[in-house]
């Protein structure tokens, strides 16, 4: 998500052009979740001027479509990966990472058709794995069963840390939704991988998204100097401040770390004028 209806004219420039939005967006952040391609592949020119507005270091980890990982299950979907791959080509290196995210209904006796789906991938991605199944989380020998066929397959598990959610009930009518629609996840913050990929929900009150994330600091901190480069995504139930917010993520991290790139400066809201 790079577009959001409360940060126009308040974080980004609005109105803005289809073709500059994802620009001033990459003023704040460095990386982007790629949730619309789980809807649809996108067209191949759609992507090369996702391409066009960003560095190459800019980081996409894009979720591949719904038809392979929820209707087809990973099985018969050779045409659509390479349908997919093709549509992304022109992202180059910005894509860092392709998100296999599973339904919770995938479970531990699926494992062997993740495994097929990984070894039929081209060695020319990263990719990286979301699991819902609570078995995945609290029985060991599951755990370690999809750990193996991830490290296998050189590929990550990324965890969605919805714990800090979760503590207390619902104050806001985004809360409320989110209440009902996300998943109750267990904490897990163990890397498979040198880039490790943190999703992080926490509350609309920033001082509570703040709290809930020192855990997560600790472990930035920790993968930096094992030299592991993260990438973090913050979100909040109406997400209004997540780019303030990832960015004083960022902040508490390299304070840290201080051998930590700093962030870029976000391209005014307003244009500069001498008076």
């Amino acid at each position: 998500m790079w577009t959001h209806k409360s940060w126009q004219g308040r974080l980004l420039a609005h109105p803005l052009a289809p073709h500059e939005r994802l620009r001033h967006y990459a003023g704040w952040c460095t990386a982007v979740e790629g949730n619309t391609t789980f809807y649809a592949t996108p067209a191949r020119e759609t992507v090369a001027s996702w391409a066009q507005q960003t560095d190459p270091d800019f980081r996409f980890v894009l979720k591949l479509p719904k038809l392979i990982t929820h209707e087809r299950r990973l099985t018969d979907v050779d045409e659509a990966v390479r349908g997919f791959l093709d549509a992304i080509e022109p992202l180059g290196p910005r894509a860092h990472a392709l998100w296999i995210q599973l339904p919770g209904s995938f479970a531990p006796t699926d494992v062997p058709a993740l495994a097929r789906f990984l070894r039929r991938l081209p060695e020319s991605h990263r990719y990286a794995v979301e699991v819902r199944h609570p078995a995945f989380f609290d029985d060991p020998r599951s755990t370690r069963l999809l750990e193996d066929a991830l490290t296998t397959a050189g590929a990550e598990w990324i965890p969605f840390d919805t714990t800090a959610f979760f503590r207390s009930p619902p104050t806001s009518d985004a809360e409320r939704e989110a209440w009902t629609r996300k998943p109750r996840m267990p904490l897990r913050s163990l890397a498979l991988t040198d880039r490790p990929i943190v999703r992080y929900l926490g509350r609309d009150a920033a001082a509570q998204t703040i709290e809930g994330w020192q855990h997560w600091i600790d472990v930035a901190v920790e993968w930096l100097r094992e030299g592991r480069s993260p990438t973090m995504f913050i979100h909040t139930p109406d997400n209004a401040d997540a780019p303030v917010l990832a960015r004083r993520f960022h902040d508490d991290v390299r304070a840290r770390a201080p051998e930590l790139d700093p962030l870029p400066q976000p391209i005014p809201v307003e244009p500069l004028t001498l008076f």
